[in-house]
């Protein structure tokens, strides 16, 4: 039995379709929701699980907190045999109108964080695959009323030290939101022929997160996870259907 070096799960032991949370405790609750869930392994931040949706053999991993973790993740889930990456995480908000318990489907990242420029030239896009973003928003908006999609930014750092992080200037470019993993997500899928997409939920203001204000605890985030699972979910079982 040969396991992979970080995840410690065996090749070809994943289902197609995989979710990526960046939170343990939110891959173990998306866990529970499964039918006849098993855990595979737990390996530092990575923790898998497999189980049935609907029906539908699907997967979850934690990928831990930035990008060299999530791509790490997608990089062995990919071997381990998913072929569809949804992450389903926390973001920021970078507009007044993307408020706290909504969600957002990311349909491209901006890359700025370290790990992808080591991959590809940084004018390569990170995309989400159409297929994936336009299922994730069908699913979203059956689930929940304030659903958004466009471009996030996925950053390295979370507060602010004596440089400016940049934040203004990507609201005032239009992104909606701000997070720590997406662009690797999409950036190794693009480079290992998976599919790759996100959904997350709006926990805060990134620009008052960023100097401190920040508490995402709070009952209505709570609520829009719990919303943005059961959509993954859905839109993972479409998939792998179809």
């Amino acid at each position: 039995m040969v396991l992979l070096p970080s995840l410690r799960v065996e090749a070809g032991s994943l289902p197609e379709g995989v979710l990526l949370p960046g939170d343990p405790g939110r891959a173990a609750r998306i866990a529970e929701r499964l039918e006849k869930p098993e855990e595979l392994a737990k390996n530092r931040e990575f923790h898998s699980y497999r189980g049935l949706w609907k029906g539908v053999p699907v997967g979850v991993i934690s990928t831990g907190v930035g990008a060299p973790g999530a791509a790490i993740c997608a990089e062995e889930a990919i071997r381990a045999g998913a072929k569809i990456l949804i992450r389903v995480g926390t973001a920021g908000s970078l507009q007044d109108h993307v408020q706290d318990g909504h969600l957002v489907v990311a349909l491209g990242a901006v890359r700025a964080e370290g790990t992808t420029p080591r991959l590809l030239p940084l004018e390569f896009p990170a995309l989400s695959d159409p297929e994936v973003s336009a299922a994730l928003w069908e699913e979203a908006k059956k689930m929940a009323s304030d659903v958004h999609r466009g471009v996030v930014v996925t950053l390295d750092a979370f507060y602010r030290g004596v440089l400016d992080l940049g934040l203004d200037t990507y609201a005032q470019s239009g992104a909606l939101a701000v997070e720590m993993e997406c662009a690797a997500i999409f950036c190794v899928a693009q480079l290992r022929g998976a599919k790759a997409g996100a959904i997350l939920a709006i926990d805060g203001d990134a620009r008052r997160a960023a100097l401190g204000d920040y508490n995402p605890h709070r009952e209505v985030v709570q609520r829009a996870i719990d919303l943005e699972i059961g959509a993954a979910l859905n839109a993972l079982a479409r998939l792998l259907k179809h």
